[in-house]
C-alpha cells in the first residue's frame, strides 16, 4: 500500500500542472507578474500560428517547445481564415482553432490567445475578412460603426466558443491571456480623435467579454486599465508598462525575420536573441514570447506584404518543417533553465542595480530567506571585460550575459553556445510514379479573355477593388490598328511598350505572345514595365495579366491602397508615342484552370488535359498535372521549384502556395559572409541570399499525401521546366558540437527538474541525432584550436591526437554497448562490428532510448599541456544513421 501511495504521489507532482488546468485556474497580476492561482509567474512563451502548419504537425510542434523550456503556447485568431462572409464559419482543418488549444492543454501548457481581431503577421489584408472592406462606409481600425460592429460580433464568437469549450484557466482551460488589437499605438494618432476613442472601446469592449483571464493590447501606450500593454521588439529590456500596477510583458521578440520575394534571408544569431532575453529579465521582465517560434508557411493564398514569401520560416528556433533549428534552439533551451533557477527570488525578491565599470553592470536579486541571483551584463559591442564581482573575477564576451542563479556559480553565458548543430541538406528525389517517370497532362490557357468579358470600361481599375481578392488574377485586353507605312516594320525594329503600375506585377502579351513581366517588390509595389514588342500591320491585340502577390498586412488606412495598372504607351510610332490608357479596355477577373477549379479532384476533368512525357517548356500561362509517388522515408518534404518561373501548385486539391523562385535583386556585397552577432540588431543586419533565388523549396506536408496516386497540380505564368521539379527530403546526416574550456556548464538531474548537479563544473561538448537515428560514426574530433563551422571544421596547430579516439570511444562504443545491453543483443553480434557497424547499428534502431552523448573537457579525456595560455575548444562533427 506504502509502494502504491508513493507512486499516486509522485505521478500527482509530475502532472500537477495538468491537475491545475483542468481544475480551474484564477489568473491576475500586479506589478512583478502574472499570480496563477496565488503564485506569481515567470513565463517563457512560444508563438505556433495552427494554419501556418497541419493539424497532424501540431503536436509535434508543441512537444518540440515544451521540450525547448517553453511554458505558453502563443497564436493568433486569423478572422479573415474563419469568417469566410458574414455569420459564415469555418473552423477545419488548418483553421481548428479549438483542436490546437487542445492540443496545448493535453501537454500541460498555458495558451495566450491574441484574438485581434487584427493580427498584421505578414498575413494576407492584415487578418480582416476583404468583405468587410466592401460593407459601406467601412474604415478599418477607427471609431466606425460598421467595422466595430463586425469586430466586436467576431471577438464575441471567439470568446463564446472557446467558453463553449471551457478553455480559459478559470473553466479548467489553458488560456491565460487574451488579446484585442495589436501594435494599434503606431497608427492611432493618423485617426485623430476617432483612434484613441477607437482604442479606448476595444479594451472596454473586450474586459465586458468576461473572460476570468486578463486582456493585453501590444504596443498601445493608453491602454486603459485593467488592460495591459505590452512591448514588440527586438530588445524590450528597457520597458517600462504605462502603469506600475503591470507587470512588465515581450509579446514579440522577433529570433528572425520575414523574407520578401526578391528580397534576402534575414537571420539573427542565437547569441543576440539569448542576450535580449537574458536582458528582459534582468530588468524585471516576467512573460517573454518569441515571435516566432515556428513560423510555418503561409499555404495558398494566404501570406501578404505584399511579397511575403510562402516560407514564413523566420529563422525561428523550430524551422519551416518542424525540425529544431540548431543551435538556436538547444541555446534558447539551456537559457531558459538558467532563467529558471532564478525564478522565486527574480519575482518574489528585491533588485539592486550594480556598475562595475563601463558599459558592465549586475542586477543582483535576493530574498527574505538568503536566496541571491545576479545577472551580470557586458552591454559593450566590441571589447570584452573581465570584472569583480563579490570577490571573485567573471570574464564577459562583448555584448553577453552571465546568469549566477546563487550569485556565485556562472550557468550560463548568452554568448558561448554549447548546443550542437544538425547538418541538413535538402535531398532530392525524382518525381515518380509506381516507381516509374511521370507522365504529364498539360492544359494551355489563351493569353486575354476567356469566355465573355466581366465588363468593358474606357481606361483602368483598380485591380483590388475589382477581384475582391478572390483571385490574385485580373485580364485587361484592347487593340491597336498598326498602319502598313510604319517606319518600324520597313526598318525591322521594335516599339516600346511603357506601362505604369501601381502594383504589384504583371505579365504582358502582345497577339498571344508573352513580352516580358513587370514587378515591384517588398518595399516599393509601383514599378514601370518598358519593353520592346513584335507588332504587326494591322490589328494587335495586347493583354495584360495583372498581378497581386498578397494584399498590405498593416499601416494607417491599409485598405485603400491600391493596386494595378495606370498608364499604358506604346512609343515609337510615326506619330511619336500614343496613350493607350483611355481606350476601352476588356476585362475578365481570374484565370480560366483557376475558375473551372482544375486543382481539385472533382475539377479535373471540367477542360481537355494533353498527355505527354516531355511536357512543353518556358510555356506562359500553362496548366501541368502528374499523378505521383509520395517521396520515401518519414522526413519533411518540400518541392524544389527553382526551373519553373512564377505561379500556384496544389497537391491533391491541398493549396502548396504562391511559387517564384525569383533571384534577390541585391547585390552580393548587400549580404554577409559571417555575422556578428554583438551589437543591436536589424532585420537588415545579418542577410544571406543575395543574388540568389529567393525561395526554391516549398513545404509540402507529409499528411497531404495518400499511399498512392497523389495528384500534384502547377498553374505556370510565365514558363518554366516541369521536367526539372524535384521533392526533397529534409534530412539530417550529421551534428556537431564546438566547445572551449571557458564555457559554463550546466547539468540538471536526470529526472529533468530545475536542480543542478554537484559537478566539477567542466564544459561539456553535446551531440546528439535526431528522429530514429543515432551516432554511427565521427566524422571529425579535434581538442586544441580547430577552426571552421560545422560541415568544415579544420584542425589547428594545436591539436591532441587522441581526440578521434575519445570522442568515439564516448559517442559511439560506449552507446553501442547500451543498446546491446538493453535490447538484450547477443554479445556475438561484436564480431566484425567495425566492418559491419552500420548494419548493426540500423538494426538496433528501434529499441534507442539514448540519443546523445556529451564529452567532458577534462584531463582524463585530453592533454592538458597543449596550446599554453590559450582557451582550448572541442570541436566535433558526427554522422547519423
Amino acid at each position: 500500500m506504502k509502494g502504491k501511495l508513493c507512486i499516486l504521489m509522485r505521478f500527482f507532482f509530475l502532472h500537477a500542472s495538468f491537475f491545475t488546468l483542468v481544475l480551474g485556474s484564477n489568473v491576475s497580476y500586479d506589478g512583478r507578474s502574472l499570480i496563477i492561482d496565488g503564485q506569481r509567474k515567470l513565463l517563457i512563451s512560444a508563438s505556433i500560428h495552427y494554419p501556418r502548419s497541419v493539424p497532424a504537425m501540431w503536436p509535434g510542434l508543441v512537444k518540440a517547445a515544451k521540450e525547448g523550456g517553453v511554458d505558453v503556447i502563443e497564436t493568433y485568431v486569423f478572422w479573415n481564415g474563419h469568417e469566410l462572409s458574414p455569420g459564415n464559419y469555418y473552423f477545419g482543418g488548418r483553421f481548428n482553432l479549438v483542436k490546437f488549444a487542445k492540443i496545448v492543454q493535453q501537454a500541460g501548457m498555458y495558451l495566450i490567445l491574441r484574438i485581434g481581431p487584427f493580427v498584421a503577421a505578414e498575413w494576407n489584408y492584415g487578418g480582416v475578412p476583404v468583405w468587410l472592406h466592401y460593407i459601406p462606409g467601412t474604415v478599418f481600425r477607427t471609431y466606425n460603426e460598421p467595422f466595430m460592429y463586425h469586430m466586436q460580433k467576431f471577438t464575441t464568437y471567439i470568446v463564446n466558443l472557446m467558453k463553449n469549450e471551457k478553455l480559459f484557466a478559470l473553466q479548467g482551460g489553458p488560456i491565460i491571456l487574451s488579446q484585442v488589437e495589436n501594435e494599434y499605438g503606431y497608427y492611432e494618432s493618423s485617426y485623430g480623435e476617432g483612434g484613441k476613442k477607437y482604442a479606448q472601446w476595444a479594451a472596454k469592449m473586450a474586459v465586458a467579454q468576461n473572460t476570468g483571464v486578463p486582456w493585453i493590447m501590444c504596443q498601445q501606450w493608453d491602454a486603459p486599465d485593467p488592460v495591459i500593454d505590452t512591448c514588440n521588439s527586438f530588445y524590450c529590456d528597457q520597458f517600462k508598462p504605462t502603469s506600475p500596477n503591470r507587470p512588465k510583458i515581450w509579446t514579440e521578440n522577433w529570433p528572425g525575420w520575414f523574407k520578401t520575394f526578391g528580397g534576402r534571408d534575414p537571420h539573427r544569431p542565437a547569441e543576440d536573441v539569448a542576450y535580449a532575453v537574458a536582458r528582459f529579465f534582468q530588468k524585471g521582465g516576467s512573460v517573454h514570447n518569441y515571435y516566432m517560434y515556428h513560423g510555418g508557411t503561409n499555404f495558398g493564398r494566404t501570406a501578404g506584404g505584399p511579397f511575403i514569401t510562402t516560407s514564413y520560416d523566420y529563422d525561428a528556433p523550430i524551422d519551416e518543417y518542424g525540425l529544431p533549428r540548431l543551435p538556436k534552439w538547444g541555446h534558447l533551451k539551456e537559457l531558459h533553465k538558467a532563467i529558471k533557477l532564478c525564478e522565486s527570488v527574480l519575482l518574489n525578491g528585491k533588485s539592486v542595480n550594480i556598475s562595475l565599470g563601463p558599459s558592465v553592470e549586475a542586477d543582483v536579486y535576493t530574498d527574505s530567506s538568503g536566496a541571491c541571483a545576479a545577472f551580470i551584463a557586458n552591454v559593450d559591442d566590441k571589447n570584452d571585460k573581465t570584472v569583480e564581482f563579490r570577490n571573485a573575477s567573471y570574464h564577459l564576451p562583448a555584448w553577453s550575459v552571465s546568469i549566477l542563479p546563487d550569485c556565485k556559480n556562472v550557468v550560463f553565458n548568452t554568448a558561448k553556445v554549447t548546443s550542437h548543430v544538425n547538418v541538413v541538406a535538402m535531398v532530392p528525389e525524382k518525381l515518380r510514379q509506381l516507381g516509374k517517370h511521370v507522365k504529364w497532362d498539360v492544359f494551355k490557357e489563351n493569353a486575354g479573355i476567356w469566355g465573355q468579358a466581366d465588363f468593358v470600361k474606357n481606361g483602368f481599375v483598380d485591380h483590388i477593388n475589382t477581384t475582391k481578392d478572390t483571385t490574385d488574377y485580373l485580364w485587361q485586353t484592347t487593340s491597336i490598328l498598326v498602319d502598313e507605312n510604319e517606319e518600324f516594320l520597313k526598318k525591322g525594329s521594335k516599339p516600346v511598350l511603357l506601362i505604369e503600375s501601381k502594383g504589384h506585377a504583371l505579365h504582358a502579351f502582345v497577339n498571344l505572345e508573352y513580352q516580358g513581366t513587370g514587378t515591384g517588390n517588398g518595399t516599393h509595389s509601383p514599378f514601370n514595365f518598358t519593353n520592346p514588342v513584335s507588332l504587326r500591320a494591322g490589328k494587335n491585340e495586347i493583354a495584360l495579366l495583372s498581378l497581386a502577390v498578397g494584399l498590405p498586412t498593416a499601416g494607417p488606412f491599409y485598405e485603400f491602397v491600391g493596386a494595378g495598372v495606370t498608364s499604358v504607351k506604346i512609343k515609337g510610332l510615326n506619330n511619336g508615342t500614343i496613350d493607350l490608357s483611355s481606350h476601352a479596355w476588356s476585362y475578365k477577373i481570374g484565370v480560366q484552370g483557376e475558375h473551372l477549379q482544375i486543382y481539385q479532384e472533382d475539377g479535373l476533368n471540367n477542360v481537355k488535359w494533353t498527355s505527354s512525357s516531355k511536357p512543353p517548356k518556358r510555356q506562359p500561362l500553362t496548366w501541368y498535372k502528374a499523378i505521383v509517388d509520395a517521396p520515401p522515408g518519414d522526413e519533411p518534404v518540400g518541392l524544389d521549384m527553382l526551373h519553373m518561373g512564377k505561379g500556384l501548385a496544389w497537391l491533391n486539391g491541398e493549396e502548396i502556395g504562391r511559387y517564384w523562385p525569383r533571384i534577390s535583386e541585391f547585390k552580393k556585397e548587400d549580404c554577409v559572409q559571417e555575422c556578428d552577432y554583438r551589437g543591436k540588431f536589424d532585420p537588415d543586419k545579418c542577410d544571406t541570399g543575395c543574388g540568389e533565388p529567393t525561395q526554391k523549396w516549398y513545404h509540402v506536408p507529409r499528411s497531404w499525401f495518400k499511399p498512392s496516386g497523389n495528384i500534384l497540380v502547377f498553374f505556370e505564368e510565365k514558363g518554366g521546366d516541369p521536367t526539372k521539379i524535384r521533392f526533397v527530403r529534409r534530412e539530417v546526416s550529421g551534428a556537431c558540437a564546438l566547445v572551449a574550456e571557458d564555457y559554463p556548464s550546466v547539468r540538471f538531474h536526470s529526472q529533468g527538474d530545475d536542480k543542478v548537479e554537484n559537478n566539477k563544473n567542466t564544459p561539456l561538448a553535446h551531440v546528439m541525432c535526431p528522429g530514429d537515428t543515432i551516432i554511427s560514426a565521427i566524422k571529425f574530433a579535434s581538442f586544441g584550436n580547430p577552426s571552421g563551422t560545422c560541415g568544415s571544421y579544420l584542425k589547428g596547430d594545436c591539436h591532441d591526437p587522441n581526440s578521434n579516439t575519445v570522442v568515439e570511444k564516448v559517442c559511439v562504443f560506449a552507446i553501442y554497448f547500451v543498446y546491446i545491453i538493453r535490447c538484450n543483443v547477443p554479445m556475438s553480434v561484436l564480431k566484425g562490428y567495425n566492418t559491419h557497424r552500420y548494419l548493426y547499428v540500423s538494426l538496433l534502431q528501434a529499441c534507442l532510448n539514448k540519443k546523445e552523448c556529451a564529452i567532458d573537457l577534462t584531463e582524463e579525456n585530453f592533454k592538458t599541456n597543449l596550446c599554453p595560455g590559450l582557451s582550448r575548444k572541442l570541436a566535433v562533427e558526427a554522422i547519423c544513421r
